[in-house]
This record gives C-alpha cells, sequence and structure tokens, in this order.
C-alpha cells in the first residue's frame, strides 16, 4: 500500500490560505522537489577544511595530563600522548622548544602544556603542538635538578673514591667566575693575604642566564688544559635558585668530571646546593672558603716545617752542650794532660813530613818532565805530518808527468782523427750529391737505377738528392733525351 505523496505535507496548524493552496494543487500538477546539491570533498581538502576549523575556533590551550609514550626523536623533537582518566590526545614538542626544558619529560609525570590544536594530515590525527610544558606539583627546575642527580648518582659520579685531594702547595691557581661578581673580590683577598705569590689564572663567564652553562663547562675545559694549572675554583656568590640553575646542568658537571685536576666547587652560600658541588672533588660553602682551602695545605705544611726547624735546632743545642761537657771532662783527666803541647810536636811533625813529601814530588816531577822532552823529539823526528808531506810532493810531481803525458796522447789521437775524418768525408756518397748530382731508386727504394733500359714509362722512381728526395714518374723518352 502506497503512501500519498501530500501526505506528510500538511501543516500541523490552521493556515487560512490552505484552502487556496488546496485549490490551486488541484488545479495544476505538483512537480517534484529538486534534491538538494551534493558538495563532494576529497579527503585532503576535509582535512585541510578540519584543520582550519581547528586553528580558527582554539588559539594558544592549556592542557593538563599525564604523559605517556613520551620518545624525543634523534631530529630533537618530542612526541607524546596526553591522557586523563577519560581520554587521550597525542602532543609534539618541536626542537626549538624542547631545548627551553629545564627538566626531563617522561612517562607517568604529570604536567601544564601550553600550545595550539592541529591536524597531522598524513594520518588524520589531530594532535596539540607544545610551545610550553610544566611539571605539576615539583617546579621545573626542581624535577630537573633531581632527574640530573638520579642519574648521575646511578653513574658512581658522586662516589668518595673518586674524588681527589687538593695539593698539598699549588703554584697556579685556576678560577672560573664572573669578573663582575663578589665571589672573585673575596678569592683574590683570600690568596693575597694568604699565599701571595700563587699565580692565578681566571677565565671570566656569565654565571646565570641564557649561555651561562656552555660558558663555564667551556671555561673548565680550557682552564684544565693550561700548562702548570694544580688545581680550579668555579663558583660565583649566592642567588636563587633560577640564578643557579647553570651549575645544575650536565655540560658543567661533565666538564668537572673529566677534569684533569682537582675541582673546588664554591657556589652560593652554605645552604646552597648544586650538581656541581656532588661531583666536584670538594665542596666549600663560599668561595672565600674555597680560596682557604686551597691554601689550609700550605698552612699546614709551613707549620710543620715550621715545627721541625724548631725541634732540629734545640737538637743541635743539645748536641753541642753535650760535646763541650765531654771535651771538658777529658780536659781534667791525668793521662789527656799537656794534650796541646803533644798536639803542637804532632803538627811539627805533620810539617816536616809535608815539605819532604813536596820536595820528593817535586824531584820525580822534574825527572819526568826530561823523559817526557826526550821521548818528545824522537816522536817528532818520526812526524807522521812530515813523512806525507813528502809524499805528497812526489805524487804531485807525479800527476803533472802523468798529466802533460795525457794532453800529447789526446792531441795526436785527435789529429789522427781529424786527417781519418779528412779522407771518409772525400769518399762520402754525400759529398758526391752536395757537389749536384743525384741517385735514382726504383719505387720500393731497394735497387739503384744505373741503366734507362731498366725503367719503363709510367714506372715510378725516387730521386735522393744531397737536401731530401722528390718521386718521380717516368715518362716516354725521345731520341733527343736519351742522349
Amino acid at each position: 500500500m502506497s503512501t500519498p505523496p501530500d501526505l506528510f505535507d500538511q501543516p500541523f496548524e490552521d493556515d487560512p490560505d490552505a484552502d487556496l493552496v488546496r485549490d490551486s494543487d488541484r488545479q495544476a500538477p505538483r512537480l517534484p522537489a529538486a534534491p538538494p546539491e551534493r558538495r563532494i570533498f576529497t579527503v585532503a581538502a576535509l582535512t585541510e577544511a578540519i584543520r582550519d576549523m581547528f586553528e580558527s575556533t582554539f588559539g594558544d590551550v592549556w592542557v593538563e595530563g599525564e604523559i605517556s609514550n613520551c620518545r624525543l626523536w634523534n631530529t630533537g623533537h618530542l612526541y607524546f600522548t596526553l591522557k586523563d582518566g577519560a581520554a587521550q590526545i597525542k602532543g609534539v614538542m618541536f626542537r626549538s622548544a624542547v631545548r627551553y626544558l629545564k627538566f626531563k619529560p617522561d612517562d607517568g609525570l604529570h604536567v601544564t602544556v601550553r600550545g595550539r590544536l592541529g591536524v597531522y594530515e598524513p594520518k588524520g590525527e589531530y594532535q596539540i603542538v607544545c610551545e610550553h610544558m610544566e611539571p605539576q606539583g615539583l617546579g621545573a627546575l626542581q624535577l630537573a635538578f633531581d632527574q640530573l642527580k638520579k642519574k648521575l648518582q646511578a653513574e658512581g659520579l658522586f662516589e668518595p673514591s673518586r674524588k681527589r685531594p687538593l695539593p698539598a702547595l699549588p703554584k697556579k691557581i685556576g678560577i672560573v667566575t664572573s669578573l663582575d661578581g663578589a665571589a672573585l673580590r673575596d678569592i683574590i683577598k683570600v690568596l693575597r693575604r694568604r699565599h701571595p705569590n700563587a699565580h692565578l689564572v681566571i677565565r671570566p663567564v656569565r654565571v646565570q642566564g641564557d649561555g651561562a652553562t656552555g660558558e663555564i663547562a667551556q671555561a673548565i675545559r680550557a682552564i684544565a688544559k693550561v700548562p702548570g694549572v694544580d688545581v680550579i675554583i668555579v663558583g660565583r656568590g649566592g642567588g636563587s635558585v633560577e640564578d643557579l640553575h647553570a651549575f645544575n646542568q650536565e655540560p658543567v658537571a661533565r666538564a668537572i668530571v673529566a677534569s684533569a685536576v682537582p675541582v673546588i666547587s664554591a657556589v652560593g652560600h652554605e645552604v646552597d646546593v648544586t650538581i656541581a658541588d656532588f661531583v666536584a672533588d670538594v665542596r666549600a660553602p663560599t668561595p672565600s672558603a674555597a680560596a682557604e682551602m686551597v691554601v689550609t695545605a700550605k698552612d699546614d705544611f709551613c707549620a710543620r716545617i715550621d715545627r721541625l726547624s724548631h725541634r732540629l735546632q734545640a737538637s743541635v743545642r743539645a748536641g753541642l752542650q753535650r760535646r763541650r761537657a765531654s771535651i771538658h771532662l777529658l780536659a781534667t783527666r791525668r793521662g789527656l794532660a799537656a794534650w796541646q803541647a803533644r798536639l803542637a810536636m804532632r803538627g811539627r811533625y805533620v810539617a816536616e813530613l809535608s815539605h819532604q813529601l813536596r820536595q820528593a814530588g817535586g824531584s820525580i816531577l822534574s825527572r819526568r818532565t826530561r823523559d817526557f822532552a826526550s821521548l818528545r823529539l824522537r816522536l817528532e823526528a818520526r812526524d807522521l805530518r812530515r813523512v806525507t808531506a813528502l809524499i805528497r810532493a812526489r805524487l804531485g810531481a807525479a800527476d803533472g808527468r802523468l798529466s802533460s803525458g795525457a794532453d800529447r796522447a789526446c792531441h795526436r789521437a785527435q789529429a789522427r782523427f781529424a786527417a781519418i775524418a779528412g779522407r771518409l768525408e772525400n769518399l762520402s756518397p754525400l759529398a758526391v750529391l752536395a757537389r749536384g748530382y743525384a741517385v735514382c731508386w726504383n719505387a720500393d727504394r731497394t735497387t739503384i737505377i744505373r741503366r734507362a733500359a731498366a725503367v719503363r714509362p709510367g714506372d715510378r722512381v725516387r730521386v735522393t738528392l744531397h737536401d731530401g728526395e722528390i718521386q718521380c714518374d717516368v715518362t716516354p723518352m725521345k731520341r733527343d733525351d736519351r742522349r
């Protein structure tokens, strides 16, 4: 059973013009209604429209949730999923924003992000492009501090066994700090008072703000390579957590660990604790205390030297007194009476023996000198230099005679060679050709043509002249040509 075509066209309320409409409908046939126009999107066009809607509807939005599937790619971009108990949304943070993060995002961390909604067209997924991220609960700086501390502690960089003792007498002290801060003035003041002959190597850096971390790490590496540096002080004055942030960075910690000389961390006041304090060989509560630590070993060393010097002087004085007492006691004994006179007699005897020894030595030396002169005269008579001079003179005369004989023989040989060459030149066929004669060959230059009957008209011959060669074709010869 079909439904009447105007069943759903009746009005729900009475219309005064309804009868007129019905009458007109009865009088004229109704035309079917035109179907609505169909608008067909491509997938790319629809995705682009959705993206434009997102970007125009949602500007900067703040979203709170828990991070999962967090992954930092080698391109430097951070990809993650932000979720709560009922939904989730994909998120991306590009490298330009990641470098400003003060902590490391990780799975399970509850954060608040600020960004804009967008559509990733290749997959048709909507996502939030984050420009800022901060953790909930702990501050970003504190979270970054705890994460880095846990990481470095797991690597064993805080172990006391890794720490090195300070040198006893540092001659050259490196300082990494700001030129404008009070820390440098305090360090110099203490060292000037307690160790005035110390050589200071100062590497000025920024201790807070953008770029301070890289400058501090580079300064530590550079100053550790300076020849003769015994210890390095790295520090600054007190400040807020944000001011000390540069000393809580991994590059600074790695540079301190890699330093070839001991490093003292003197950052802030006694209540301030940084990552640099944990990895340094020694932590000083203040920059002034760091300077005192550097020279503490020197003070102890000097005090020990003073104590040993006093003990040595006392021991020497006591020894001298004991020996004077022994000499006085021996002098009072009967067996040692008049020992000074006996000592004088022994001295006279020693003097006489010394005089005799000098006389005997002089006579022996004179005799040896005469023997040496005699041997020298005999040796000079057989001096090789004289014999060599005579042989050289004989060799010179023989060499002169040999040279003159060789010259005469060479001249005779040259004269004979010139004569033979002249005779040979007269017999040379080239000389004959030079006088205007020519040599006629057959075409392949294997036979000399001596008679005209040896060739026929049309043959090709080659004629050698004094300078060059020509090719000729034989033509019929007349009688006059043959004569």
